[in-house]
């Protein structure tokens, strides 16, 4: 009789903590670090290296944003350079430069989202329409190999078929009717060569995610849809596209943070100062100026002011998601 009450008296019990954690009330519940941290002690010393490696390489050179308002001097240091507030911050915006840097930033960074961010989406609905098993392990293959080349590979590789008498520059020629040019010399064709080797290297790689997420869809779904009559089409609509539809979200919220960190490596490996009226960026500014002409100060608060400004729309992204869907960052 007693063995009966107390495992009456323990699911009692559980089913009263159980309510007390859906009602909110975990969050008082006592919790001892240290007494957590002797019972996983093998995970906090796992731990330990991760958390030492942020510490040094992500928090501790956010120091050096007090450059930004410095005219900093690498004899002086950051203690002993002299303090000039917003100053560099207003030479940029008053600058000559200032109008044809936010231009092609801006201008290459809704290119690369409106044409970019959709291809993986597309690739995958694509492949997964595909039931040929060998042929789509094959495509899927052959899509991703782009993405693991070097990308100074990648940018000798976009030299050889823009040049003169290149592939792509042979087709453009015959197409305009024009003898065959350097397009990299040109800088009407910057934004499209930069464009669409962007997709090219990267839509294989990026639907993985997309190809994961369909693959947790509920067969039972497009089963009934059949039954109900609706075609390939219809089932896209209504039961694929709702289903990819956080993924969808949570990767736009984070490319749209990422939509003025235009990729200088490539554009650094591609330009020239020819063409620096469509192909220089923000990015590539901060490069010039700060290590080219070592102006540390003023390349720190041009950098500073293009992450404010990632994390502003990365914020208002999150909150337009947040406030019309049900998926969100945070």
């Amino acid at each position: 009789m007693k063995k009966k009450n107390s495992r009456e008296d323990k699911k009692t019990a559980a089913v009263k903590i159980s309510k007390y954690i859906e009602g909110g009330g975990i969050r008082a519940l006592p919790h001892n670090i240290l007494t957590d941290i002797k019972r996983n002690k093998v995970i906090y010393l796992m731990s330990i290296p991760i958390v030492l490696w942020y510490l040094i390489f992500c928090y501790w050179p956010m120091g050096g944003l007090t450059m930004a308002f410095q005219r900093f001097n690498i004899a002086k240091g950051i203690l002993g350079s002299p303090f000039v507030g917003l100053d560099n911050f207003i030479q940029f915006f008053t600058g000559p430069y200032f109008g044809r840097l936010i231009r092609n930033t801006v201008s290459i960074g809704l290119l690369d989202l409106f044409f970019g961010f959709p291809a993986p989406i597309i690739f995958a609905l694509l492949l997964n329409e595909v039931n040929k098993r060998f042929f789509k392990k094959t495509v899927q293959t052959i899509s991703y190999m782009p993405y693991f080349i070097s990308m100074v590979v990648i940018c000798g590789i976009i030299k050889d078929f823009t040049e003169g008498g290149g592939a792509i520059s042979s087709i453009v020629a015959a197409l305009t009717h024009a003898k065959p040019a350097n397009l990299l010399g040109e800088a009407k064709y910057f934004w499209g060569i930069y464009t669409i080797s962007g997709i090219w290297q990267g839509f294989g790689y990026g639907s993985i995610i997309y190809i994961a997420a369909l693959s947790s869809i509920d067969q039972q779904l497009y089963e009934a849809a059949v039954m109900d009559g609706a075609n390939r089409w219809k089932q896209t609509l209504h039961i694929t596209l709702p289903g990819l539809a956080p993924t969808i979200t949570i990767l736009l919220i984070m490319r749209m943070g990422s939509l003025f960190a235009v990729g200088s490596d490539k554009i650094l490996l591609l330009y020239s100062p020819g063409i620096y009226q469509t192909a220089d960026v923000i990015n590539t500014y901060v490069y010039r100026v700060g290590l080219v002409q070592m102006n540390y100060g003023f390349s720190t608060a041009v950098g500073l002011f293009n992450s404010l400004v990632g994390t502003t729309f990365l914020l208002v992204t999150n909150a337009i998601c947040k406030k019309y869907s049900e998926t969100s960052l945070f």
